[in-house]
């Protein structure tokens, strides 16, 4: 099925109006510029950034689109953006990304990612020029029964902490709106299931790989809470390459709606310390404290994910192991950190890169 239908993104995306939210975070950013590159039309739709620095100035991402500082959990706002943009494909990042942020403020997360994600759905509803929604969700939708098993999409979900919560929650809404209603007005609606994303250009709070970039750009050790957990780790490009082709089957073949976990294989899932230790030979320098895993909030131990759905229903395939993913991403950071680097330019090689991976 992969080469079956719109085998050349660049002749689909070209022209297209798209909606993206979240494109002032890392992820929607990253995937700002790559659908620049591919000629589409985009508008966003975000919160201002909320890191320093911040991906999105740095890498004029404004400056290819149409963008819009606003609130999704506005429904009256959200929606006169969206009827004033008429899109044609909706791809949904926005979101309260954070687990240790979500227990300090389970309220904002719960507001944001269940019911932002209903008013953006509410708003496509009635809308004749949309035909695909993408809403992006997260791996850790499912009830983590802490078992040596990947999660497949039929599997429980389930949310410990808010984050999680907010998000299986919000998957059960998008799952509502598309029987209820959008794929009736003729909209093929997916749920994308991914995380654990590294990449240049992430200076979130509490992440890994930006908290050891922070820390050893000011010789300074990184304190490692829980170095024996283990995560479906993958490079940013990955999973976005994963929505982009999923909103190009959805427009020939609706009857794909559905979830879709993406990630790496499952024997790519790895330990937090091995992460650090590859991040630490890619940036050059580093000292690491390791904690026992006792302190902090309960987080999952293990979790990883099967996406034998999208290798053969969409023909995606993990196109950078782990060593490749973390080794582009320290370079990213060590020639950002570089004094006059262009850092659209090094976000725009990258994906030349993974293009020419293909």
């Amino acid at each position: 099925m992969e080469n079956m239908v719109n085998p050349d993104p660049a002749a689909f995306w070209a022209g297209k109006r798209v909606l993206l939210t979240g494109h002032t975070g890392f992820k929607g950013g990253w995937l700002a510029l790559w659908l620049q590159k591919l000629g589409a039309q985009v508008t966003g739709v975000a919160l201002p950034p909320n890191t320093t620095p911040q991906l999105f100035e740095l890498a004029r991402i404004a400056a290819g689109m149409d963008s819009h500082l606003a609130d999704i959990r506005d429904a009256a706002g959200l929606a006169a953006i969206v009827r004033q943009a008429r899109p044609e494909i909706v791809l949904h990042l926005a979101a309260q990304p954070l687990v240790r942020a979500s227990y300090r403020q389970p309220l904002e997360t719960f507001s944001t990612n269940v019911m932002g994600t209903a008013h953006l759905l509410e708003a496509l509803r009635g809308l004749d020029c949309v035909r695909v929604a993408v809403m992006v969700t997260t791996d850790k939708v499912y009830r983590n029964n802490e078992w040596c098993w990947p999660y497949r999409e039929d599997d429980v979900l389930g949310g410990h902490d808010p984050y999680s919560a907010s998000k299986a929650a919000s998957e059960i809404v998008i799952a509502s709106y598309r029987d209820a209603f959008l794929s009736a007005q003729g909209v093929a609606v997916a749920s994308a299931r991914a995380g654990n994303v590294i990449g240049g250009g992430d200076w979130s709070e509490d992440r890994l790989i930006p908290d050891a970039v922070r820390a050893w750009s000011a010789q300074q050790p990184l304190e490692v809470r829980r170095p024996m957990a283990i995560r479906p780790w993958q490079h940013v490009l990955e999973p976005l390459h994963g929505y982009l082709t999923l909103a190009q089957k959805l427009w020939d073949l609706p009857d794909l709606s559905g979830a879709y976990n993406l990630g790496p294989d499952t024997s790519e899932a790895a330990t937090v310390q091995t992460v650090v230790e590859l991040a630490r030979v890619g940036f050059g320098q580093g000292e690491v404290s390791y904690g026992d895993g006792s302190s902090g909030p309960h987080e999952a131990g293990w979790l990883a994910l099967d996406v034998a759905k999208a290798r053969t229903r969409l023909g995606v395939v993990p196109r950078w192991d782990l060593h490749e993913s973390v080794s582009r991403t320290m370079a990213w950071y060590r020639h950002q950190l570089q004094p006059g680097t262009d850092t659209r330019a090094l976000c725009e090689r990258d994906i030349a890169a993974f293009e020419a991976a293909a």
